[in-house]
């Protein structure tokens, strides 16, 4: 994460201006969707904060995410979430998650344990599930099962093709691919929705929190797999770890058919 020191948060609103004030802020934004400005501690008994600002009703999923993610013990505490209108973006602070994410040196120093970590620590998301089916209503968990495969046929539409999903295959089809599949996708897990490197938090190899949980929701497990097992390839450039991070989440539960699915799904994103 790129961390670039700013003077102010433009156009921030009054109740985003009086958090920062007296702490350093830093532009982390790596999205042209949104922006992000780190907001550093103000002491040793205070945390760092996170503001994060977006299109008007773009980030009211990812607030109430957050906070259920936060009332399990797995994602940051919203500090505010100021929703927008008209020409005004909305607004989410939340508190920093304690440790590094793992695209840390020290974590990508260690491929392989870092790969079983992660791979188990999202089995334990999905299984939440099952193992507590009553807390997850109760925090009002949202099916974003339905919404996935609508964005798949609105990139498609639009004429969106990302091939490094599915290399040597045209985009009509991945589309009849990802068609013929949608059918067999199953709302049976927990998911982050965007299973990658940076928004998994560890203090020192201690998992602490999932941060940039826009995407979290209960849908299809076969999409955090894959991306699990995309983000190794991506971060640290090789397949090597492919295998292992399916071996380590667990193959009694894992339909390569799907996967591949998924990757044509995801050309349209």
């Amino acid at each position: 994460m790129h961390h670039t020191p700013i003077p102010a948060i433009p156009d921030a609103p009054p109740i985003v201006r009086r958090l920062a004030h007296g702490r350093s802020i830093h532009d982390t934004s790596s999205s042209p969707e949104a922006r992000v400005y780190a907001l550093g501690a103000e002491g040793p008994d205070s945390s760092a904060l996170f503001a994060k600002t977006a299109a008007a009703g773009t980030l009211a999923h990812e607030a109430r995410m957050s906070t259920a993610f936060h009332e399990l013990g797995l994602g940051p505490e919203v500090v505010e979430y100021l929703p927008g209108g008209g020409t005004h973006a909305d607004w989410l602070v939340t508190r920093a998650v304690a440790g590094d994410d793992c695209t840390a040196e020290r974590y990508l120093a260690e491929p392989e344990r870092l790969c079983d970590l992660l791979a188990v620590r999202l089995r334990t998301l999905h299984e939440l599930f099952r193992s507590q089916p009553d807390r997850l209503a109760a925090l009002n968990m949202s099916d974003v099962r339905t919404r996935y495969l609508e964005n798949v046929e609105r990139g498609w539409r639009a004429g969106r093709f990302d091939p490094q999903f599915c290399p040597r295959i045209a985009a009509a089809d991945a589309h009849r691919i990802a068609a013929e599949a949608a059918g067999e996708l199953r709302t049976d897990a927990l998911l982050h929705g965007d299973y990658c490197l940076p928004n998994v938090i560890l203090d020192d190899w201690r998992f602490s929190g999932f941060i940039d949980l826009d995407h979290a929701g209960l849908s299809d497990r076969h999409i955090d797999v894959f991306w699990g097992a995309w983000t190794f390839w991506f971060n640290l450039h090789t397949d090597a770890y492919c295998n292992r991070f399916l071996d380590a989440y667990g193959r009694d539960v894992i339909d390569e058919g799907k996967l591949a699915a998924i990757a044509a799904m995801e050309c349209f994103m």
